[in-house]
């Protein structure tokens, strides 16, 4: 199976390097899509590099400024589906999505249209040097999303993905309409409106090793208002798929 990943990177030039070199030595056929928003840190030099040391692993799509994660996915996805690529992954940058969970996820894509990696089934994990208030934090958000959204899933709000060519190329990305971390919950709530097959893989989410993190509590906050659009925005699937089964 030939694996297309795509990470969004915006001022990752400690992490890149380390994280394709990390990549290439699982037993994996893989390509990687940095998909660069013109990070002041050099982030998206140091890919056009990465060009030359893995001459055909590794592409780069340059955007002029920092315009979101749904929108670097999408225009990631969409160049991604012009290649052959069997699978697509959806992977930060910054080591918080441990490479090596691929090949397991790979192996559970057999049977699923799509895979996330789950840090709350049996076996999953967030970062044990994170305080107990991230954790409640972390755990409360992904269980609010999932419960307003009716979701038989038990990690919506995963950045780890990897997802069927078919399956992403059935996903009508003109309807999507959130932005940053609510985006995961949107698509997520796509596939599961669409009834795609959901498979859950168990990862262990570390906090990124170099760099600064790019989520704070005003993203978050944000996040628990616009689940309730998302779930509004979907409400004819809704209907599309309880006629359906009656």
């Amino acid at each position: 199976m030939r694996i297309t990943i795509v990470t969004p990177t915006y001022n990752e030039a400690e992490n890149l390097p380390k994280l394709v070199s990390a990549l290439f030595s699982l037993p994996l056929d893989l390509r990687i899509l940095i998909v660069d928003d013109n990070s002041p840190d050099g982030t998206g030099r140091i890919a056009d590099e990465l060009t030359v040391t893995y001459p055909g692993r590794v592409d780069v799509l340059h955007r002029p400024g920092k315009l979101g994660l749904r929108s670097a996915y999408l225009n990631g996805f969409q160049k991604v589906l012009e290649s052959d690529a069997q699978a697509i992954v959806q992977m930060d940058a910054d080591f918080s999505h441990d490479p090596s969970a691929l090949v397991e996820m790979k192996n559970l894509l057999e049977l699923n249209d799509v895979v996330l990696g789950s840090r709350y089934v049996k076996g999953g994990a967030v970062d044990e040097r994170w305080p107990v208030w991230r954790k409640s934090l972390s755990a409360f958000g992904n269980y609010y999303a999932r419960t307003i959204l009716g979701l038989p899933l038990y990690d919506v709000t995963t950045g780890y993905r990897m997802w069927r060519r078919g399956t992403l190329q059935q996903i009508p990305f003109e309807r999507i309409q959130s932005n940053g971390y609510v985006f995961l919950v949107e698509m997520a709530y796509l596939a599961h409106c669409l009834e795609f097959k959901i498979g859950e893989s168990p990862i262990y989410f570390a906090d990124r090793r170099w760099g600064k993190s790019k989520m704070s509590f005003k993203i978050q906050l944000e996040a628990a208002f616009r689940i309730w659009q998302v779930w509004w925005h979907y409400r004819d699937l809704r209907k599309a798929g309880i006629a359906g089964r009656l």
